[in-house]
Parts: structure tokens; sequence; C-alpha cells
């Protein structure tokens, strides 16, 4: 018999010419216990129907029920957890936990409300934090907060927003396992909106595709048939998590495919005008080679970028803070590398000393025979957050570099290089669109297109998809990889994500946990170029190579 029901659901908003359909015929039968993933990409109307299971807002037409009975109003037996925290800063983690707890049992002792309070604390590992105010709380930890006050309210059913997106992913998947452990132990029935394969197939019994909008319905289920408990590294020798994961994930991409504009080649080419930043640069008004060229020459230069015992170290309070130390490595002229590791293991510092944003404590670092003591457009840099001026159009922010870099050009020369890369990441139709009018992801393709337009001796990504859902996270890597491929840059990719190290990287440098980090292994990526999701997943190698940077990950984690 089905627990919660969710028959004929539809949801729009805005009316006449500016109505959005958002949801339309969502069905679907939720049995008692039972854990759900629903796999919903931006868009896709995802919070729009957690929102309505929760009774926060009601559909245009259909219904929810929970054991037969009609939803038409938020309760505390429909426990939410969103992604951001909505905790009260000015409340302790005890006192946090204690309005859900004060509010439904209200009719129980002051003793009794307060044992229930430290029950479920303990129960998601704060008791030590128990006093606690949010400030003083990691991310992590303050999602944890928001679990136990779920929890404590006592709800039948558990609703997770992508309560874990924002999160590094130790920390993720520690608060999976938390709380797939508490799912069994409270026997709740939980609902899980994702954008991460992987996590729904770690967690649910069930995944459900939530298709892209407008009209977001739902595609084809997937039963989650692996035995519990689910190991992250044993399941790289299940043939049936294989094939499952690679079904899902094929499935994605294919009803995710955005049109993006890959046929401009055509229209627009780069000028033959060389950047002042190469080597050989000369404005003697002799035609050079084009901007692509630079990259090209000389590529498998054994130490066209070298790193010699580099060290980090912060002043602090409690006295000088050691985060990188004796960090060395090679890196050859147009190779892709992908740095790895846990959250403060110093991969973002590595980057910001070598982009010449972060001063050198001791050791040094040297990019074509030239040692990086300032930062200069020779190094580009991709942020998690593309950093674009919101007022100027996506042309006029990339201009903005290629102005600097390419100075001795005409006017006409540098509108053709910034067209070009914006073409190149599929933004043609959006050249003159203000940043603030473009989506996040929209706005990364905008920041690397800037990257590349300035032409440098080596590409800095600071994991630059880290904030986006997966989907397009995918489609990004894949322009990254199209246009890399292009112009072999030397490139370092800061990420927290296995598979997107192994999808790019030529090496994976894995880093030991701070503080003293270095490099801990090196994993050179044999796969044959050009690579696709598709076929990655597909090669028999793949499960071997993320294999191994799991296990490094979990040796690091446990000591």
């Amino acid at each position: 018999m089905s627990f919660l029901t969710l028959n004929k659901i539809s949801k729009s908003y805005g009316s006449g010419s500016s109505k959005t359909d958002v949801l339309h015929d969502i069905n679907l039968d939720i049995k008692e216990g039972e854990f759900v993933a629903i796999v919903g990409f931006s868009g896709t109307g995802k919070t729009t129907l957690i929102s309505t299971i929760a009774g926060l807002i009601q559909p245009d037409s259909g219904e929810v029920k929970l054991e037969n009975k009609h939803v038409d109003g938020p309760s505390a037996e429909r426990g939410v957890v969103f992604q951001s925290y909505s905790l009260m800063p000015w409340l302790t983690v005890s006192g946090n936990v204690a309005l859900a707890v004060d509010s439904v049992f209200s009719h129980l002792s002051s003793d009794e409300r307060q044992q229930r309070i430290e029950k479920y604390i303990e129960m998601v590992g704060l008791s030590h934090a128990t006093n606690r105010y949010p400030s003083e709380l990691s991310g992590g930890m303050r999602q944890r907060v928001n679990v136990a006050r779920a929890l404590a309210a006592s709800p039948r059913v558990l609703l997770l927003d992508e309560p874990l997106s924002a999160l590094d992913a130790l920390t993720r998947a520690n608060l999976q396992d938390e709380i797939v452990r508490i799912w069994q132990q409270e026997k709740k029935t939980v609902v899980l909106i994702t954008n991460d394969v992987d996590e729904g197939l770690i967690m649910a019994d069930r995944i459900i595709p939530l298709n892209p909008g407008p009209k977001a319905t739902f595609g084809p289920e997937f039963i989650v048939d692996l035995p519990r408990p689910r190991d992250r590294a044993a399941m790289n020798h299940d043939e049936k998590f294989k094939s499952l994961r690679g079904e899902i994930t094929q499935y994605l991409m294919q009803v995710g495919q955005l049109n993006t504009d890959t046929g401009s080649d055509n229209v627009i080419e780069l000028p033959n005008v060389k950047p002042n930043t190469s080597n050989d640069f000369t404005d003697s008004g002799v035609e050079e080679p084009n901007a692509l060229k630079p990259f090209k020459d000389n590529i498998g230069e054994k130490k066209y970028l070298e790193y010699f015992n580099l060290k980090k170290v912060y002043p602090t309070p409690k006295g000088p803070l050691t985060v990188v130390e004796d960090f060395n490595l090679n890196i050859q002229k147009g190779e892709f590398i992908s740095i790895i590791g846990h959250s403060g293991c110093g991969k973002s510092t590595v980057l910001s000393m070598t982009a010449g944003l972060t001063d050198i404590s001791d050791g040094g670092v040297v990019l074509d025979k030239k040692e990086v003591d300032s930062a200069g457009p020779d190094r580009a840099v991709v942020f998690q957050a593309p950093s674009l001026f919101p007022w100027l159009s996506a042309r006029e922010n990339v201009a903005l570099g290629v102005e600097r870099v390419y100075p001795h050009g005409t006017a006409a020369e540098r509108k053709d290089i910034v067209d070009y890369y914006l073409s190149k990441v599929g933004l043609s139709g959006a050249l003159d669109k203000k940043a603030a009018e473009l989506s996040n992801g929209m706005r990364q393709r905008v920041g690397i297109a800037r990257a590349f337009a300035l032409s440098p001796k080596l590409l800095l990504l600071d994991e630059p998809f880290g904030m986006l859902d997966s989907l397009t996270r995918w489609e990004l890597q894949e322009v990254l990889m199209e246009v890399w491929t292009r112009t072999k840059v030397t490139a370092i990719m800061i990420t927290h994500d296995v598979d997107e190290a192994i999808l790019l990287a030529d090496r994976v440098v894995m880093m030991t946990n701070g503080p003293n980090a270095k490099v801990g292994k090196v994993m050179q990526v044999d796969l044959p170029r050009p690579r696709s999701r598709k076929e990655l997943v597909a090669h028999p190698d793949y499960y071997k190579y993320r294999e191994e940077l799991l296990n490094f990950l979990a040796e690091c984690d446990n000591h």
C-alpha cells in the first residue's frame, strides 16, 4: 500500500505571456520506510516539488496524500532540510534543535524535551558542540544541526532538498553515511532531491530522474538493488553498480542535452595576431602565427612548469601554521593536471601561489624558465565564481582581458578573438547579454572563454564547476576539453570530484591532508583522447583509476 502519493501534480508561476510551467503531471507512490532519490538539475523544479510535498506551496492541479489524507499545508509530520542551513545565528546548537522540539512536544515536561534534544544532537555526532553558535561551526556541522532539528520533530517523512551539495566531498560522504544510518535506525520514509548520481546510488532504494522543464516530468525509475551497507570503494568491483550507474548517467545526458552552438567555426576565425605574453612576441607588423600557435610550440617540454620545495606558512594567534610544505612537481608543456585532496589540504593555496596571488614562503615556482613572483596575464585563473562585472555584457567581460593582451591588434582583430572564444563555449547567442542576466552555468562559460582568450601560458582552474548541478557540470567539462584540445594550453585544475579529475587529466596529483600538505601520490591517466563521459564509464580501466583515487582519499581520512 502506498504511504505517500503524488497524483497528477502540476505547478506554474506567473500568468499570461510570462507564465512558466514548472511541473507537469507528476505521479509517484512511495512505500512507508522507503528511501527515494529524485535526481533533478537546475531549472527542473526540484525545490518546487519538495515544497509541494512539504505543503509549503499548493499545486495548481493534482494532490499530495500522506496515508490517504490530503496534504493542504505544512506539518511537523513532514520534516524538511534545505540546501541552505536556515539556522538562527543567535541560538546555540541546542537552542536551534529546541525550536522544533518545543513546538511539536509542548505537552512534554522540560526534562523530557531536553532528553529529546540531546538524543538527536548526539545522533548527528554534535554532542561536543551543543553550546556552540552557528558562526562557530563548519558547513557540514551546520547541516548536521539542520538534520537533527528535522528529526527531533519526529516527522513521518523526511524531505531532503540537496542538503549536501554545498559541502566538500569528504564531508558530503560522511553525512551521506550518517543520514543512511539514521534512516535505518529511525525507520523514516525519505525523499532526497540530489544532482549527484553517486549520492543516489549510495543512499537510495529507487532513483527517479526529474526531466528538464519547462513542464518537468518524471523519467523512468531505476531500482537500486545493491546490498547494504554500500562501500564506495567496494562498489567499483560490483558489475551491477557499474551497469546501473552507466544507465542512469546515459539517460540523464540524453534527456539533458543543451543546444550549444558548435557550428560557428566557419563564421569566426582567429586573426593572425600573437599575444604579448608569448616569449617570442614582437610587435613588428610582420604576420605572426595565430593565437593558438604559442601553446603548441615545444609541446612535451619536461620542466615547463616546475615546483621545487614549495612552502606556505600563515601567521596565526597560536603561532605559524605551515599549510603546504615540500611540494615538488614537474609539469610538461601541454599537460593537463588535476589536483585532488580533502578540504584544507592546501590545493587552492598551491594554485594561488602559482597565479602569483599569494606570496611564497619558501621554495619557488618556475614557469617557462621564469620564476613566478607576481600575478600576470600569462596565467589565467578561473575560480568557482567567475567574478564577472554584472553590468557588462559577456562580450565586454571577455574584452577586458583581450585588450590588455592584444593592445597591438586592431579593434576588429580583438573583437574576433572575443567572439571566437565565446562561440567555442556555446555563447554566440548571448554575446550582448549582461552578466547579471546569465545563469550560473552561462557565467562560468564566460569565465572559461575569458581565460582562453588571454592566450595564457598556464590555465589555472580552481573548482570552476563546483557550484553547478551535475548536468551543467558535465556539459562544461565537455566544453573545457574541446577548447583545451584545440589549444593544448598547460592546465591545472583543483577539484573534489574523482570522476572530473580522471575525465580531464593526463595525471592526477593527490595531496596529503594539511597542515604540512605535500604531494602524496601521482597517478598517470592512460585513457585515449578525445574523451567523453559516455566512453569513460564504459572503459575497462576507468573503475581501476577511480578505486585508486578513492582508496587514497579514504587513507587520508583515516590518518
